[in-house]
């Protein structure tokens, strides 16, 4: 789709986000956390933000529920609207980190093609793909938000993992895995500080 004529941005003339990353004194990242439905996405990034306030960095968490019970209450989970969801959402990270600001992201981003838009939205230097890796047995079972029972009885359409198939990273991707039903919260979480910590921090 290309711009309207009618349309003149004013990027130019903002603020630049080296400015705003001077001013937080911090470098500014978006790290897409993406997953099974209850593999530790949102728990992750959670407890991540927590550890990272404590020393004063500003972020922004980005969650799937969230953001369908607002922004995007209007698509349903067709694969077109899952695009659509996706996009928006990236356009939304690339605002926070355009100023300045460290974005996790929750969303199970089930294709390579939509985690392919994602980075080219962001810019693929700006962005850190993490995948929170659990299979399907294990997310059933911890079942968080009754989905997995809901979807065994045939009450949720499309589900991921059963009805519509999850991409994982390939070997040789340059994603970090965290897997989940591998180790414990904490381990997982004392991993994901000493990966970020050194992109955020400002030299």
């Amino acid at each position: 789709m290309t711009t309207p004529e009618n349309i003149h941005t004013e990027f130019h003339r903002m603020l630049g986000r080296g400015a705003k990353e001077a001013q937080l004194k911090q470098c500014g990242h978006v790290f897409w956390f993406y997953g099974l439905s209850g593999s530790g996405k949102s728990t992750l990034a959670n407890a991540l933000e927590r550890k990272l306030a404590e020393q004063g960095f500003v972020t922004k968490i980005l969650d799937g529920d969230n953001i369908r019970s607002g922004l995007n209450r209007d698509l349903g989970f067709s694969d077109a609207d899952r695009l659509e969801n996706i996009r928006r959402i990236a356009e939304v990270a690339r605002l926070f980190l355009d100023a300045g600001i460290v974005v996790f992201t929750s969303f199970i981003t089930p294709k390579r093609e939509l985690r392919e838009l994602v980075g080219e939205i962001v810019g693929a230097g700006d962005i850190t793909p993490v995948y929170i890796d659990a299979s399907f047995e294990t997310c059933a079972e911890r079942d968080v938000k009754g989905l997995y029972a809901k979807a065994a009885s045939g009450g949720v359409k499309h589900f991921t993992g059963k009805d519509s198939s999850f991409e994982a990273p390939e070997s040789g991707d340059p994603d970090w895995v965290i897997s989940t039903d591998q180790q414990s919260e904490a381990d997982s979480l004392k991993i994901l500080l000493e990966k970020v910590l050194p992109i955020i921090q400002k030299a």
